[in-house]
């Protein structure tokens, strides 16, 4: 499945959506992409936009290489193997997790005015992305508004994500709306027509006309 765009995915998600959370929804969205995709969802089942803001801890030498994952809270989540396999401990990271904890809160202020969030305890929280390739960002996410919200309903929903990264979410999530597992996955991007980069402008407007 190719999608024209993220506006594109969202609207395809929101019909497989429909009916899954009619009370007290809510969309926690992964930015930036993911407010694009988490917009489309909150329009058609008219239920609120937010953003939650997990961080990628990159590799010291490739930090393109996803070794864990950082929460609002400084929560971190670490794949074990792979810190095992580069020879690296939890504390040789410290520096990495302390630089996305300030990008995390620095986004939080940017996006939406502040770092608290409004009382979503108990809510039906359908947490999304553009897309998922690795998966820990969205582990920690789901983690985190588990505990912090006891939410009364978990869903994700992504457009695309491979098929060995949803099985080790299906576990954290009480709902998992996928459209696409192929086999065949490289990177998120390879199944959109338009991947254009989105600015933190569009985040912002996005979540002033939702939220």
């Amino acid at each position: 499945m190719i999608f024209f765009d993220r506006t594109d995915a969202g609207k395809k998600l929101a019909e497989k959506l429909k009916g899954l959370c009619e009370r007290d929804g809510l969309v926690l969205a992964i930015p930036r992409g993911g407010v694009v995709v988490g917009a489309e969802i909150a329009r058609t089942l008219c239920i609120p936009l937010d953003v939650i803001i997990p961080r990628k801890i990159g590799a010291p030498h490739n930090p393109e290489l996803a070794i864990g994952a950082v929460t609002q809270d400084g929560t971190t989540f670490f794949n074990q193997s792979l810190l095992a396999f580069l020879g690296l401990e939890e504390k040789d990271l410290t520096g990495f997790v302390e630089e996305q904890k300030r990008e995390i809160k620095r986004r939080m202020n940017l996006y939406r005015g502040g770092v608290e969030y409004p009382d979503y305890s108990g809510r039906c929280i359908i947490v999304v992305d553009d897309g998922i390739a690795t998966g820990y960002t969205v582990l920690a996410a789901l983690r985190w508004i588990r505990q912090k919200f006891k939410p009364q309903k978990l869903i994700l929903a992504v457009p695309v994500a491979p098929r060995d990264t949803l099985d080790r979410l299906e576990d954290e999530v009480d709902q998992l709306v996928v459209l696409a597992a192929p086999d065949n996955f490289y990177a998120v991007g390879q199944f959109y027509r338009d991947f254009s980069q989105i600015t933190d402008q569009e985040v912002i407007a996005l979540l002033r006309k939702l939220s």
